[in-house]
């Protein structure tokens, strides 16, 4: 599973919810972020749920549309060979 993926997509949806509502990331602070916090969470670090759900009370949306196809494509398929059949003597 490539999580990385995931947040570097959170980060970027984040960045435009802040972005579409007129805040600077300064302003987040207003919202009990420290500036640093929010850079990082914008940059794609992983965050925790409690932190997505601060996130999504400050932008008044709920957490599934935050997330909703940020999954896409972090799920790498194994590549594992079907074991060999054995002839019992």
């Amino acid at each position: 599973m490539n999580q990385g993926k995931f947040f570097r997509s959170l980060g970027t949806k984040v960045r435009g919810l802040r972005k579409r509502r007129g805040y600077s990331q300064e302003d987040m602070i207003g919202f009990g972020f420290s500036a640093r916090h929010w850079q990082q969470i914008e940059a794609g670090r992983p965050i925790t749920v409690t932190t997505l759900l601060r996130i999504c009370e400050v932008f008044d949306i709920p957490m599934a549309k935050v997330v909703r196809g940020l999954d896409a494509g972090i799920y790498e398929t194994p590549s594992i060979e079907p074991p060999s059949r054995r002839r019992r003597s």
